[in-house]
């Protein structure tokens, strides 16, 4: 039963963040053509800006109502009104830091309010993620993915609107402000009335405590995480200006769409790990490797297929953006990498093992300012992107060596999908090489991922049963 529901959740839910993220991409490339580099960088610093505060207001809670939601769902209303608790005053505080520091950087009048526009969003979202990991909780992603488009939906309706006015950056932000407005209050009504619990914050000292406990690795590895995903873009703003954070965030944009793969797969993987931990170990290890082949067969010939088309995918944006060509080629060398972290991060989460995850991510946290402090100085977007390389490559190596110690993998059984599929990764790159010149983008692409799954089931890195599954998954069948 818990295989069907991870198959349906995945199927729902994948199939939602592909049109979020294509309604997204699609969104961010007007944008980037409406906008100059300057302008672009003067929009994302301001929502990086935002977004590494964020995780102050959530510190990891959401994680641990996810996983302690999917334990024992009778305590689901004590855990959510304490949790509420618990963020109400890191609201305050986090608002507080995110206006004080931006006056302090002394930046100008408009990117300040851009920050105070995105700090709206930023408290919005922080409380809608909370209402969903409830939902999550319950094995149910089905309203997560019906609100993950509508966001969407409404942010290139109003931004669109926006440009189209030519009413400025301020206009275009308040797009964002009005979907989260959406978010806060669609999942709010389903955790009241959908799910019948109560949205009302618990003091209940003894029980916050016991949350505080569980949540404190949660809490840093999420901090370090935010701060890892999003420091390099206010670095660059603030070593190298707003041209270069335009620039990386042209690359940054195409790696962040492409994760909704690993993303939604962890997201119904992770309440199942929880589960198959305290009661099927077997299980657990069967599961994972089959996530990690999984990700493998999707991340590679997506990662050698955009590298090798680069300059096609740049000339969808402005000429200004042609320096974006070799920062996108250096990110997505570590995209295999990006895919694999999210299996792997996910099973120490689930086991219990949180503290070695928020060390490995503590880890890459320091690399990557150590390396962005040495290299954007001197390569502006270009060091950025070889710090994501090098960083993720670092937290896989040591996060895959924690694994055998957790579970009994199989390792064969992954590195023989990963040999199949560099095979035919490297087939379908010749391809590619032999077309690019001659044929339009879009159908290169999709002649090249068709001739890439047809040589991965020759060479038997798939069969049929994982296709009959995936077909069930949306069939419904048993």
């Amino acid at each position: 039963m818990k295989i069907n529901n991870i198959a349906k959740n995945t199927s729902y839910f994948t199939f939602a963040l592909i049109l979020q993220k294509v309604i997204s991409f699609t969104y961010f490339t007007l944008i980037a053509r409406a906008l100059l580099p300057e302008d672009l960088g003067k929009y994302y610093f301001a929502i990086s800006f935002t977004t590494i505060f964020a995780i102050f207001i959530d510190l990891g809670l959401a994680n641990v109502l996810i996983r302690e939601v999917a334990k024992v769902k009778e305590k689901t209303k004590d855990l959510l009104g304490n949790i509420l608790a618990i963020k109400i005053p890191l609201t305050i505080l986090s608002l507080l830091s995110t206006v004080i520091l931006v006056n302090v950087l002394n930046y100008p009048e408009l990117t300040k309010q851009l920050v105070y526009l995105s700090a709206i969003c930023m408290v919005l979202d922080s409380f809608t993620l909370t209402f969903f990991s409830v939902i999550r909780g319950f094995h149910n992603l089905t309203f997560e993915s019906i609100s993950s488009v509508i966001f969407q939906l409404i942010v290139i309706c109003f931004g669109l609107t926006a440009l189209h006015l030519n009413l400025g950056l301020k206009f275009l932000m308040g797009a964002l402000v009005i979907a989260s407005v959406f978010n806060f209050i669609y999942s709010s009504i389903l955790v009241r009335f959908r799910f019948k619990i109560k949205i009302t914050p618990i003091f209940d000292p003894q029980f916050i405590r016991a949350i505080v406990k569980i949540t404190i690795p949660f809490g840093m590895f999420a901090v370090f995480q935010r701060l890892y995903m999003y420091l390099d873009s206010v670095l660059l703003s603030v070593l190298s200006g707003d041209k270069a954070v335009g620039l990386y965030q042209i690359a940054f944009k195409i790696v962040f769409a492409l994760q909704f793969l690993p993303m939604a797969f962890t997201a119904s993987l992770y309440p199942v790990f929880s589960s198959y931990w305290a009661g099927d170990k077997d299980q657990l290890a069967i599961t994972f490797e089959r996530a990690m082949n999984y990700l493998i067969i999707i991340s590679l010939p997506i990662s050698v297929g955009i590298i090798f088309l680069a300059d096609k995918i740049i000339l969808l944006f402005k000429p200004e953006y042609v320096e974006a060509i070799l920062p996108l080629q250096i990110i997505m060398t570590s995209l295999l990498f990006i895919f694999l972290n999210f299996p792997i991060g996910s099973l120490l989460n689930a086991c219990d093992k949180q503290k070695i995850n928020t060390r490995n991510m503590g880890i890459g946290l320091v690399v990557s300012i150590i390396l962005n402090l040495i290299l954007i100085p001197r390569f502006q977007a270009v060091g950025a992107s070889i710090t994501v390389l090098f960083t993720n490559f670092i937290m896989f190596a040591i996060g895959i060596f924690y694994i055998p110690k957790i579970i009994k993998i199989r390792p064969w059984k992954i590195i023989s999908v990963f040999i199949k599929a560099v095979l035919s990764t490297c087939v379908m790159a010749f391809l590619i090489l032999f077309l690019k010149q001659e044929l339009n983008i879009f159908i290169v692409v999709a002649l090249s991922g068709i001739f890439y799954f047809i040589m991965l089931f020759l060479f038997r890195g798939f069969k049929k049963e994982d296709i009959d599954s995936i077909y069930k998954s949306f069939c419904r069948k048993a």
